[in-house]
């Protein structure tokens, strides 16, 4: 069960204000571990309201926050003031996460498309421990163009931080056309993106991608078959070469980029849950 949802703030090296949103366990529910969720392009962490619902109800507590550029955070819609600054930020939250909790307890990252490449950066470059990590449909492969390659090489020199429209496709995000109607409607979403922001993404999932086989944290990489937002081969090259005694795949054949927002969810909660039984 959860309690009441808090929001807090914290401010980050730059000066601007990171929003935390914290879905802890009511009182005198066991607790099996936290759970750090980092949202992706253009959205925010209150989309994950009944994913941290559910995780709840499974006895982990769930910390989100909206990232720079994004939700009610500081920073322009789509803006990236340093090259480091995503994983900079979740260094920060890892560590106030860590102060507030037990020892003992197992800290979880879970991060989707966008948010599932920072997490999986970040735990890449060992860049601060934590006891597993859930990556869901990840932007490990952009997909990009010839021509987009030229302009992610040249723009962030001359122009870092020019933001244009992020090209995505809302009818892609999901099955269900409640989500995707929820998904334009939401005022915290946006559709921009900085220059600096999509040279980080370009160049962030193959560094990632790169890395697999030298993967020293438990890993859940779950990720969509029919995803037309981010390309699927980056998932299948990460899974190709990372250590099959820590990193556990599932593909869903049939779903769209946000897996979690299917019609059909049940699966990918179930493949979840089946993995964070098994090790907490």
């Amino acid at each position: 069960m959860c309690a009441d949802t808090t929001l807090t703030t914290f401010v980050a090296s730059d000066g601007d204000n990171v929003v935390i949103q914290d879905w802890p366990l009511e009182p005198g529910v066991r607790l099996r571990g936290v759970v750090i969720l980092v949202h992706g392009l253009g959205e925010h962490a209150g989309r994950y309201d009944h994913v941290a619902r559910q995780l709840n109800a499974w006895g982990f507590a769930v910390r989100g926050y909206d990232q720079c550029g994004h939700g009610e955070s500081g920073g322009l819609p789509g803006s990236l003031p340093t090259d480091t600054r995503l994983l900079d930020d979740l260094a920060d939250i890892v560590d106030s996460t860590r102060a507030r909790m037990d020892k003992h307890s197992p800290l979880i990252v879970l991060g989707h498309s966008m948010g599932g490449l920072v997490a999986g950066r970040f735990v890449s470059l060992g860049i601060r421990q934590v006891d597993a990590l859930v990556m869901s449909s990840p932007a490990l492969n952009p997909g990009l163009s010839a021509f987009q390659k030229l302009l992610v090489a040249v723009l962030p020199k001359l122009f870092p931080n020019l933001r244009v429209g992020n090209g995505l496709n809302a009818s892609y995000i999901s099955h269900d056309p409640a989500v995707v109607a929820a998904y334009q409607a939401d005022k915290l979403v946006h559709d921009r993106i900085s220059a600096r922001l999509a040279r980080f993404i370009a160049t962030a999932g193959p560094a990632t991608v790169a890395l697999a086989p030298q993967w020293k944290v438990p890993t859940l990489l779950m990720y969509a078959g029919e995803d037309k937002l981010v390309h699927p081969q980056g998932s299948r090259d990460f899974a190709a070469a990372a250590p099959a005694a820590l990193v556990t795949t599932h593909c869903f054949e049939n779903l769209y980029h946000e897996i979690f927002n299917e019609l059909d969810a049940a699966p990918v909660f179930a493949a979840l849950r089946q993995w964070l039984d098994e090790r907490f």
